[in-house]
């Protein structure tokens, strides 16, 4: 008789080993190296000790509070924006996309296939001085002469949005695909209007893809530089320019890390807050 036929109460533990294994070195480890460095003080050049330096968190925190707050606010607006953008997009393409659904998911997630980096510097292009776009907006009055979009909120707000549109838009995609649409027709045929099936119906069911698509936009998003970077002035940094610089040019890593924790903690619990006032029953439902 084999080990496993004697053990076979081991065979769960060792199916989630590997998994365990991979989240303990690579999320559990660092995660410890990072609080650990929080605590530190010093310098590159005489070196950093471990002094459970409070201070560190309390400094930060007061110091980039006007960073953080937008951070928080560029995020929450463009995944707002995503949900505007994504949603009626993928409820066409899940009920009226026919046989072309599989083209125009691609067209979704096609500009995955170019860098991060590189879609970000599209955007300086498009919204330049002298583009098009910015053209088109002087001349319909929406921005005056000597207006621009380039280097504002709105300009960093655009990229943010756009750059993790596909994260809001695949899991809502998901799961208006999986509503049977007889129950939508059933629903037409008891509430008499359309509106209110899809509020009674489609919006409910779809419910757990648009937390999850909530969630995978929010997250990275409040954690970006890359758009305030290069869309934005320091009037628009965010807090990840902050934590960016202090890592590689201020080395400030004391700081640094705790700027991380401090966004890291304020993320989870405001995940924490949604999930409980949502229920969590409806991102498995």
């Amino acid at each position: 008789m084999s080990f496993l036929h004697r053990h076979g109460w081991l065979t769960p533990y060792l199916l989630l080993a590997p998994g365990i294994a991979f989240l303990v070195l690579f999320f559990v480890v660092p995660l410890y190296y990072l609080g650990y460095t929080s605590l530190q003080e010093g310098t590159v050049q005489v070196g950093y000790t471990f002094t459970w330096a409070w201070d560190n968190y309390s400094e930060a925190f007061s110091t980039y509070q006007e960073q953080f707050i937008r951070s928080l606010q560029y995020a929450g607006i463009a995944t707002v924006l995503a949900l505007l953008i994504s949603y009626p997009l993928t409820y066409w393409i899940a009920f009226r996309g026919g046989r072309w659904k599989n083209l125009l998911l691609l067209f979704i997630i096609a500009p995955f296939f170019v860098t991060y980096l590189i879609r970000t510097l599209a955007w300086q292009n498009i919204l330049a001085d002298d583009g098009f776009l910015v053209g088109v907006m002087q001349a319909l009055g929406l921005v005056s002469d000597d207006g621009r979009l380039l280097a504002t909120s709105t300009a960093v707000i655009a990229g943010i949005t756009y750059n993790f549109l596909p994260f809001m838009a695949l899991p809502l995609y998901v799961a208006l695909e999986q509503i049977d649409p007889r129950l939508i027709e059933a629903a037409k045929d008891l509430y008499s209007s359309s509106t209110k099936a899809f509020l009674r119906v489609t919006l409910p069911l779809s419910a757990p893809g648009l937390i999850a698509g909530t969630l995978l936009t929010f997250i990275p998003a409040a954690g970006d530089f890359i758009n305030a970077e290069l869309l934005g002035t320091p009037n628009q940094a965010m807090i990840g320019n902050v934590i960016q610089s202090k890592f590689l040019e201020i080395t400030d890593y004391g700081q640094a890390a705790a700027l991380s924790v401090i966004l890291m903690a304020v993320i989870l619990l405001m995940i924490a807050i949604y999930t409980r006032i949502l229920g969590t029953e409806r991102m498995t439902g």
